[in-house]
Formats: C-alpha cells, structure tokens, sequence
C-alpha cells in the first residue's frame, strides 16, 4: 500500500498523550514470594530501539528495530534471557537506496529502515530480514548467521509497509503488512517473488489506524499483532488459514507505562520461551531519548487470545525475570570503553547516513579525516553516532587534533532535529574548544540553523577530552551538558545547558556523535583514541 509521505506524517505515529485509563488483563499482585524471586526492570533495554520484532532460535533470542537514515540499518540484537541484550550485528550493511542516503545532492533523514521484520527458517537455517523503503519496493535479506555477512536476496515490486514475515510449519513465507487496510503476501518458495497478495482485514473508523504487522502461527490459529499508534495494540485471528478471514480483539488501550512521563506501551511482537511461557516486548515514547523497549508476561485465553499481565493496573516496572537455561555467556555491554581496536567498528556504532569509507580506518583509534566542506553538521558525512543510555549517561571522548587544518571543525554532538556540540575550531592556525547550539530542522528535515557559538576558550597541545551529558528522561528540562579537559582529569563545564528536544516527529531519539568536517578543504584529520559512554 503506497501511501504518500503526508499521510505518514499525520498517521504513522499520534502525539504522545499521558496515558489514562487500563487495558483489560489480568493483574500480577507481587506477594512476599514473588518480591523474593529474582526480577527484572523496565524498560529492559533502555536505549532507541524501536519497531521490535522478536523471536527465539534454539535457546536464543534475537530482536531487530528501526533505524531510519543510520547505516548500517536494522540492527539484530541476542539475549540468553529477554532481559540482557547485545547488538550482534545489522541486517542492512548498507543504505544502497539511492543518492540521499549518502548525503550526495539530497538526504535521508525520517527515511530509510522504519518496521521491519526478522525470521528465521529452519529449513535452510537461515534469518531473513524483510523490509520496505521509501514506500517503492521491499528487500529481503539472508544471512547464516545474524552477526553476518548479510546479502540481499531480492528485490519485490511491492512495498510490504510495516511487515511482519512469518514461516509457516510448512515452510511457506506469507507477509502481513499495510496501513489500516491489512493484506497478506505468499511468496515463492525461494522467497524471492511475490506469487499473491490479499487484502484480509479493513480496520473499523471506530478503532482508526492499525499498522506494524508481525504475523505468527500459534495451535494451528493465524494471528497479526497489529498497533494503533501510539497509544494501543490489536490482535487478529483466523481459524481459516493465512487469508482469513480474521476477528480483531483489543489487546491494550491508553495502558499506563513503566518510564515515568513515558507514553503507552505498544507495537513490537510476541515470543515463547522454552518451558512455554509467553512475552510480549513492546517500546515506550519516551522522548528526547527515544523508543525503549519493555518486556510483558502473556498468558492466553482459553479460545486463543492474549492477555498481557499486568502489575496494578499497569504495564509493570518489575516481573519476575522469566525462566530459561543458564546463559552460555554474558553479553556484551551497550556501553563502556571503546579503543577502536581491530578492523571494523563494534556494533553499537551507526553513521549519519552511509560513510564515504575512504575517510575512516580504525586500527589504532579511530581517525576521522574530513569528508565534507560545509557549514552544516546535517549535510557532513561520516558523522559517527552512538544511543544514550538513559535515564542518563555520559560520553566521553579522547581526540588527538594535531592533523586539523584551518577551517576544520571535530567534536562531540547530542544529535537530532535540534542539536548542539562541543567541539573544536581551527582557524587562522590557532585552536579553540567551543559549544556551539542552534542546529536546527524544521518539519520536512531541511536545515533551518546551522549553529552560533555561545562559548570559546583557546586551547594548545594536541590532545583534549570532550565530554556530554544527557538526561533524557521524559518531560523538562531534558538538559545536555558540555565539558572539557586537556589532562583527562580536570573537566571544565563550557556553556550553558541544552534542552534536548522532545517531538516524536524524528522518531529516533537523541544520539552521542563523534564528527570532523571542513568548512574551507578537505585533508584535515583527527584520531578518537578512546570513547566511553558510563552512566551513574
């Protein structure tokens, strides 16, 4: 369903509401032996991750999101447990969709990976991942393994907008996807060719936008989890096959959330633990950080639906931590020290857009040299991004800029549709560490402020550390804060604080983001020898 980009802007998301009301379910009242069981938090994961489609392998879970105009897109992440999660890999290495999502001429912003879908077939054992862009076509990609290398199979005619891609039991691959109309896809045995498509469900007006498809096949039944956002969840059932036709029941509506200030729960898909338990991982607005996925018990009705469990008439803070084997290992933290050793960057690392690759290496440190001469960060390629650890954390980086040229300007940003950074400027052969705020979009991501220094001080030697902090927890004063140092030691606060913004209309949240371009040549360089992000 090809719909155009204002009908989009007015209908993929609503504005976040504070949540009033309960959803029907059942509720989960801790008692002294469930206070004494080990539990666990939400948000499970607090960092953008959003559109969550979610799934077990073996003794394995995996999990995919959003990632917009960040490249590579549509990270795939591992746990042991549905509570710790790891970024093992991305199933778009890169946004080869056309010119603007290298920044050449035009630019993708709000663009590029939004709901997709994540499967995986045991008959080749291998994940799949499926997913439209710019509402013209949908690509599939295959990998044997989620860390990589993921390639693309195909290419499909139809745009399969919000899909969710389901297996069956006999090996079939059908497609749920659409916008208030909801349609079904069979392809090809081979997954790379539509072979019929169907329309299987109208939403009624009474009920208004449904969208964000995961399609599964639970006791023989059909379901498609559907979300109205952003405040509610819908499930479809067919007892007829994969075509309907289907009933709808409501799942939740206007249901409190776990993140204080937070909005509704919803959207993101359904998995079965080993011992048979169910959860649903959902995503909270939670802006200025973003969309934080939380984590639900389910139980189901005895004619076939779901019930998410709730803890006083809410979303809980707290369930008991589900039961499954012991982990094989920790995973990787999200957050921490990074040296930029090796030969590639770690997966917690997404660029602004695709990198011109001949501008970076890593090795020893990562060397940015410059790619861009503008004056707007939002037009600079190979600007390095990293998610926020919320509530809060910090990021702090370590730059040789003895390699800058006049003109050139590196340094730390938190990034989004209304940004600010410290950083440094060369010019006139001299240097100097500023914050620099008034980076502006409006509402269709042109560029409407390119910046205006309200701090300087002069700085000598080639090392300095720059550091921001950020609260992003819901509602005000949301601050960002600046500070340097030229021991690594002693940080100076530079500037005032920066309100991170907290529209949804971005839909990603704010990031960490490490750049270097010019505003006079290129040539210039610097080398990020160390970058941590800790929280309290």
């Amino acid at each position: 369903m090809d719909l155009s980009w204002s009908h989009q802007h007015l209908t993929r998301r609503r504005t976040l509401a504070a949540a009033t009301g309960l959803a029907a379910g059942a509720l989960l009242r801790p008692g002294p032996a469930l206070a004494a069981a080990a539990q666990y938090t939400n948000p499970v994961i607090w960092q953008d991750f959003a559109d969550i489609d979610i799934m077990r392998v073996g003794d394995t879970y995996y999990a995919s999101a959003s990632t917009m105009h960040y490249s590579p897109g549509a990270p795939v992440l591992r746990s042991y447990d549905l509570v710790n999660w790891e970024i093992a890999g991305h199933a778009v290495p890169v946004l080869d969709f056309g010119a603007k999502y290298d920044l050449n001429g035009a630019r993708g912003y709000v663009r590029g990976i939004w709901a997709s879908s994540l499967a995986y077939r045991p008959s080749n054992r291998t994940f799949y991942w499926l997913g439209q862009i710019d509402f013209a076509r949908t690509y599939v990609y295959t990998a044997t393994a989620v860390e990589g290398p993921w390639s693309r199979l195909t290419t499909i005619s139809t745009p399969y907008y919000d899909a969710g891609l389901l297996v069956d039991t006999d090996d079939t691959l059908y497609v749920a996807y659409g916008n208030t109309t909801i349609s079904v896809a069979q392809l090809s045995p081979d997954g790379r060719n539509q072979i019929r498509t169907q329309e299987v469900f109208r939403t009624p007006s009474s009920v208004g936008t449904l969208e964000g498809a995961r399609f599964y096949k639970i006791n023989g039944q059909y379901y498609i989890f559907l979300t109205r956002p952003a405040n509610g969840q819908y499930i479809l059932k067919s007892s007829s096959g994969p075509f309907g036709p289907y009933t709808m029941r409501q799942v939740l509506l206007d249901l409190r959330g776990p993140i204080p200030g937070g909005g509704v729960p919803h959207q993101g898909g359904l998995v079965r633990t080993q011992s048979g338990a169910w959860y649903y991982m959902a995503f909270v607005d939670a802006y200025p950080g973003g969309r934080m996925p939380a984590l639900a018990p389910v139980t189901w009705t005895a004619d076939g639906w779901p019930v998410v469990q709730l803890v006083n008439g809410a979303w809980g803070t707290t369930y008991p931590s589900p039961a499954v084997p012991a982990p094989p290992r920790q995973v990787t933290p999200m957050t921490g020290v990074d040296t930029f050793d090796g030969t590639s960057l770690k997966p917690r690392w997404e660029w602004n857009h695709n990198p011109d690759n001949t501008k970076w290496s890593v090795g020893d440190g990562l060397t940015l040299r410059t790619a861009t001469v503008t004056h707007d960060l939002y037009w600079a390629r190979n600007t390095l991004t990293h998610r926020i650890q919320g509530p809060t954390s910090t990021a702090t980086a370590q730059l040789d800029h003895s390699a800058m040229r006049d003109g050139d300007r590196a340094g730390l940003a938190l990034l989004r549709d209304s940004s600010a950074w410290i950083g440094l400027k060369r010019d006139g052969g001299a240097t100097r560490v500023v914050m620099v705020t008034g980076l502006t979009m409006d509402g269709n991501w042109n560029t409407t402020g390119t910046g205006t220094e309200i701090a300087s001080v002069p700085v000598s030697g080639s090392r300095i550390w720059l550091r921001a902090n950020a609260d992003i927890r819901p509602g005000a004063p949301r601050p960002g804060t600046f500070s340097y140092s030229t021991d690594g030691i002693t940080f100076t606060r530079l500037g005032p604080a920066f309100s991170m913004g907290n529209d949804w209309r971005f839909f990603m949240g704010y990031r960490f983001a490490l750049f270097n371009h010019a505003t006079q040549a290129l040539g210039g360089a610097v080398r990020v020898t160390r970058f941590e992000v800790s929280t309290p």
